[in-house]
């Protein structure tokens, strides 16, 4: 039995992997990074993340003040 919600996430990261791999012709096993590179990569994409979840928390308080 397969669990269609992780196969579904599985298909985006392997289609993630592969527009990455095109647009930077490099993978994740690149070894021209350090510690610290990897780091800052890590801390750009994590508030790229807090900047959406923000963004759709404004959208659902738009939607609650419109159903109000």
């Amino acid at each position: 039995m397969k669990d269609s919600i992780v196969e579904s996430v599985i298909k985006k990261y392997r289609e993630r992997s592969e527009l990455g791999i095109t647009k930077y012709g490099v993978t994740l096993d690149r070894k021209d990074l350090s510690i610290e590179d990897w780091i800052t990569h890590a801390q750009e994409e994590a508030m790229d993340l807090s900047l959406y979840l923000e963004r759709i928390k404004q959208e659902i308080q738009i939607l609650k003040e419109k159903k109000d």
